[in-house]
């Protein structure tokens, strides 16, 4: 399954993260108008299970609401402004919901990381209605990547899109099993956090699975991306997608 995954070395993270208010079509469009080829964005429901495109639990730090977004109906969410924490150029934003997202992905002929971002408590039916969404849908499996953090989101995407490449998120800290739970989950891709991967670590993945796509979080710094690749890296996200792009060095 590994070798169908078309992925650009160089992710969009949450759109393009250092440009436009993450996690919004702005977002999106902007990685887009830069060239980047695919974008990873967050998902995770609202109390009246909406898929929106959101990374954090509580809504304080990008937008002008209060609360959880576990806790607040659509209906409620929507009338949130979401840019111009960003920038006041962004004003009047709103949440997206993976609906409208992927309208413009697949407008736009994007490929998607999308991470499966659940409330505490809420990793299966997370997965399970974006998953029953995104595969009405998506067409292709060769340029979508579901990833996770929470192992029982990714078993509901195995068991409901089995064909779909699934990403293995890891913290800083590696947990001692995760060859068992990228075997477990079947996973296409291990996704790793940067600032803790070493060659020693890249060698043991690629010992442990060469098919296995090397993928880490968040590259911006274009020697870093440059020293990552060189160890085997072949894939990464970045806040500053077309910097690090333009930074890579041309043998690779």
């Amino acid at each position: 399954m590994s070798n169908s995954l078309k992925i650009p070395k160089i992710i969009g993270h949450r759109g393009a993260a250092a440009y436009a208010p993450e996690n919004t079509l702005e977002g999106i469009h902007t990685a887009a108008d830069m060239g980047v080829e695919w974008v990873e964005l967050d998902v995770k429901l609202t109390r009246d299970q909406v898929p929106i495109m959101f990374h954090d639990d509580a809504l304080d730090r990008t937008t002008n609401g209060a609360g959880n977004v576990a806790e607040t109906d659509y209906t409620d969410l929507k009338q949130l402004e979401a840019g111009s924490w960003f920038a006041e150029s962004f004003a009047g934003i709103k949440i997206p919901t993976l609906e409208e997202a992927l309208e413009v992905i697949i407008d736009r002929g994007l490929g998607l990381n999308l991470e499966i971002k659940p409330c505490p408590g809420r990793e299966i039916e997370t997965a399970e209605v974006a998953l029953d969404l995104l595969t009405s849908i998506w067409d292709t499996p060769n340029n979508i990547l579901i990833s996770s953090f929470q192992h029982p989101s990714l078993e509901t995407a195995l068991e409901m899109a089995p064909d779909w490449p699934r990403g293995f998120l890891m913290a800083a800290d590696w947990p001692e099993n995760w060859q068992d739970l990228v075997k477990h989950l079947e996973c296409t891709s291990l996704n790793m956090n940067q600032k803790s991967c070493t060659r020693e670590k890249i060698e043991d993945v690629i010992e442990f699975d060469p098919e296995l796509i090397r993928y880490v979080y968040t590259v911006n710094d274009p020697m870093r991306a440059n020293e990552l690749i060189s160890w085997g890296i072949q894939s990464m996200t970045s806040d500053e997608p077309d910097i690090v792009k333009d930074g890579l060095f041309s043998v690779h």
